[in-house]
């Protein structure tokens, strides 16, 4: 039973231990891939991403248009087949099957990588905007939308466009006119003195 007790206590203090530090700071949350891929640059690197992997989906397709047409060609003809022309048949398939997978799979490791490299270079020059933001604006902690899945978050407390804004005017593109940093919130108002019991 005393074991239960100092439990529930334990429980209790360091369920009140988030509260008491964050009564004092404000929290965020922000997406930050999304914040990421609304910055120009995000859409630049990631579009010429797009077109660097072009050819290479333009090739997967029409090797899975031939696999189809392969396909339709043995279910049609299966009546008027030879044995062998068959087993020929199937055997291109089976070959042109396994080459789509691997290259399917090959690609999408590529660009997968690709991606990665991108955010993780892009995101390096975003955690410090986002940090300096979050000191010039009161923020006690930010956490990141995909991992933590919040139930509710106020309108105040997503940063996803405000940070992307501010790195658009650290990090303009080469030839676009710099935008003018974010302006940082009004301070909030103090709260109105506790009325005297009369």
């Amino acid at each position: 039973m005393r074991q239960r007790t100092i439990s529930a206590a334990l429980l209790a203090l360091l369920l009140a231990c988030p509260i008491l530090s964050w009564g004092q700071g404000k929290v965020g949350v922000i997406n930050l891939q999304e914040a990421i891929a609304l910055t120009g640059e995000g859409k630049k690197a990631f579009s010429d991403l797009q077109k660097k992997f072009q050819p290479r989906q333009q090739d997967l397709q029409r090797q899975q248009q031939e696999i189809q047409a392969l396909q339709d060609q043995i279910q049609k003809q299966q009546a008027t087949l030879s044995d062998e022309e068959r087993f020929r048949l199937s055997r291109e398939l089976e070959d042109k099957s396994k080459l789509f997978k691997r290259a399917n799979e090959d690609a999408t490791a590529d660009f997968n990588a690709e991606s990665q490299d991108t955010l993780r270079r892009l995101g390096s020059k975003m955690v410090k905007l986002l940090a300096d933001y979050a000191q010039q604006n009161g923020f006690t902690i930010i956490f990141e939308e995909q991992q933590l899945q919040p139930y509710f978050s106020s309108p105040d407390s997503v940063l996803t466009e405000v940070i992307s804004k501010r790195y658009d005017a650290a990090y303009p593109l080469e030839g676009a006119a710099a935008a003018p940093a974010a302006p940082a919130p009004p301070a909030p108002k103090p709260a109105a003195p506790a009325a005297k019991p009369k």
